[in-house]
């Protein structure tokens, strides 16, 4: 099945080279390209894209509100927003997952990557940035309004196999990459990620890293093992 992507960034360079790289994936097609937020969210709804990969800083709208009217939209509850950022600390990337995107990443990330990004979000996975998450997951536990971020329950309830895998989730690994890590099968891995989320009350797999982190299971800055 071919993903149809949305290209949204204020710049027309980057928006070819990243059309460029989709188009040559056999399993992509580019069906638009935005140069502004408003733009972003009038294209999702005529050309019905799979995903959109979105700038966080534009003009006339940015990235956060054209991913806020997309998630609010419920003929475009399908549609997945991968938002891209400059910076790796970028205060504005919780306020992306907050209004609805499914994941983020730095600009500079590989090619291949980028392609693995779109193709992990677009079958309905999370994802986060593995090098920037605990930078910003720190950041976030230092904010006064945190606690909206994080579900009802903490990690003392997991299993000791749940909690190895909460772990993984916290250090941005998708569920074919923790099954790898944990010698299990890719279904296996999403299902102990589904029951996680059930039991911690996470409405995503942005808030479990934020609990991993919030409870302590993983520490900001550390590269938590298994």
């Amino acid at each position: 099945m071919t993903i149809r992507v949305l290209l949204a960034d204020d710049q027309t360079l980057v928006r070819a080279a990243f059309a460029m790289l989709v188009e040559s994936a056999p399993d992509m097609e580019v069906v638009g390209q935005a140069g502004t937020g408003r733009s972003a969210v009038e294209l999702a709804r005529s050309e019905r894209a799979d995903l959109v990969v979105m700038d966080i800083r534009m003009p006339d709208l940015d990235g956060i509100e054209a991913t806020r009217l997309l998630a609010a939209d419920e003929d475009l509850a399908g549609v997945k927003v991968l938002m891209l950022t400059t910076y790796d600390t970028d205060e504005h990337v919780v306020d992306a997952l907050r209004a609805g995107a499914s994941g983020f990443l730095v600009k500079d990330t590989r090619p291949a990557e980028l392609l693995d990004a779109i193709r992990t979000v677009a079958l309905g996975e999370s994802l986060l940035s593995p090098g920037p998450t605990a930078r910003l997951i720190a950041r976030v536990l230092r904010s006064p309004d945190a606690a909206e971020l994080t579900g009802a329950g903490g990690p003392e309830g997991l299993s000791e196999r749940e909690r190895q895998v909460l772990r993984l989730v916290a250090r941005g690994l998708n569920n074919t990459e923790i099954a790898e890590t944990l010698g299990l099968s890719p279904l296996t891995a999403k299902t102990h990620v589904s029951r996680i989320m059930g039991k911690l009350g996470a409405r995503d797999r942005a808030q479990l890293v934020i609990i991993a982190y919030e409870s302590g299971l993983v520490a900001p800055g550390s590269v938590a093992s298994p």
